[in-house]
């Protein structure tokens, strides 16, 4: 019988960059400062934080996670696109930024307009291959999760993400944990319908 239990974490809008962007929004020389690490092995969130702009509003504080990424990415909440002023913004995989929003991103030393790269993120869950076998699925697999208690729902097209590098942990956002009233470290529950 496939194990169906794993922890829940939600994501707050947040973004990844380049080591060329780094420096074009904070300065020659500038690293990224640690503050937390992750579940992710390797992962962690940084001190550092920029605006995010769109034609219609922005959203200040926004944090950067490190380490820096081959491509910078901004992903935002389902509800961010009214303030940001980009509805339609795409649901996509991390990585996958073929057919993003544009983004204006402000440091604290600069100010870039990306063409691409602005994404709401798919929900998914990472399996390591050990994790991947004792659950029954396998990478790009989509499957249902059941989460919540007083306010359940059942969570269609999760992505299953299986990775040497992966530790075992659904990624929600903010939106949908709010939704369904959970928080970090909520068991979450891979059902069959």
């Amino acid at each position: 019988m496939p194990e169906t239990k794993v922890v829940v974490n939600l994501s707050n809008r947040h973004l990844h960059v380049s080591q060329a962007d780094l420096v074009a929004l904070f300065g020659e020389g500038h690293e990224l400062t640690k503050t937390k690490d992750l579940v992710q092995p390797g992962q962690y969130a940084c001190a550092e934080t920029v605006t995010i702009k769109g034609p219609k509003g922005s959203f200040e504080n926004v944090r950067i996670l490190g380490p820096v990424r081959k491509e910078t990415q901004v992903e935002i909440l389902a509800s961010d696109q009214f303030k940001l002023g980009v509805p339609g913004c795409p649901t996509r995989e991390s990585g996958q930024l073929d057919g993003s929003f544009p983004v204006e991103i402000i440091g604290p030393k600069g100010s870039l307009k990306k063409d691409r790269g602005l994404i709401i993120a798919q929900r998914h869950i990472h399996f390591s291959p050990e994790d991947a076998a004792r659950f029954n699925v396998v990478d790009k697999q989509t499957v249902s999760l059941k989460v919540g208690t007083n306010r359940a729902a059942i969570f269609l097209n999760v992505v299953c993400r299986v990775a040497p590098i992966y530790a075992l942990e659904c990624h929600l956002d903010f939106d949908e944990g709010n939704g369904v009233g959970i928080g970090n470290g909520t068991m979450g529950e891979i059902v069959a319908l």
